[in-house]
């Protein structure tokens, strides 16, 4: 079945305004691990043809590829990340806003208008439109999505797993797949784990692999 790929519609709305930047996030359902925000600028047209699209819809191999390509094509980019601990201080939503407002304070330029999959935006003035679905509309939220997903994958594989290789995080990322609630069950809760997630789970002391700190993440784009 031939693939529907997201092209510019959406932006040539906007393109008037001047910069426009895509919003996405990944990893709001897990139960361990951090949510991860991407804002992405892209050269006018110049990705339209390249194959993005919304990241849950491309196979892991076409994700990194469409990586390297908006990292190195776009006329910015940049993620924000905001851990597990945060996120059972402040909730998972208000997480997301935090780690999107990071993500749009870090590009190197600075855009006129925000395109934000979802429906839900806290403004910080910037002018913005949420789009329902967005990263299957717009070109630049479905580059965010890939710029926000394999940053988190690779957190998750390089930090996670590494530290706590019992629970399986290379393999499910942090999401409630059935090994992970056997890991949980039998090791109980590592300090990666969402306790507001997770909240009549028993948190054990198990062994860590090396010196942990959850600031690795920058390793994760290299």
């Amino acid at each position: 079945m031939k693939k529907i790929l997201t092209y510019y519609s959406i932006e040539k709305e906007y393109i008037y305004k001047g910069f426009i930047a895509g919003i996405d996030e990944a990893g709001r359902g897990p139960l361990a691990g951090p949510v991860v925000a991407a804002a992405v600028i892209l050269q006018d047209k110049l990705l339209s043809k390249s194959g993005i699209n919304d990241s849950k819809k491309l196979k892991e191999n076409e994700r990194e590829k469409l990586f390297d390509i908006i990292r190195k094509k776009s006329l910015s980019y940049s993620f924000g990340l905001i851990d597990n601990e945060i996120i059972d201080k402040i909730n998972i939503l208000q997480a997301t806003q935090t780690a999107m407002k990071k993500a749009v304070e870090s590009l190197n330029i600075k855009p006129d208008h925000l395109l934000v999959d979802g429906n839900y935006f806290n403004e910080f003035g910037i002018p913005y439109t949420t789009i329902i679905k967005g990263d299957s509309k717009s070109i630049s939220i479905a580059a965010a999505s890939i710029i926000a997903k394999v940053v988190r994958d690779r957190w998750m594989v390089d930090v996670a797993d590494k530290f706590f290789p019992v629970y399986g995080f290379a393999k499910h990322k942090g999401y409630a797949t059935k090994e992970h609630y056997r890991a949980i069950e039998k090791y109980g809760i590592c300090p990666l784990h969402r306790k507001s997630f997770l909240k009549n789970t028993e948190y054990n002391k198990i062994s860590v692999n090396g010196d942990f700190n959850q600031n690795l993440f920058m390793n994760c784009i290299k």
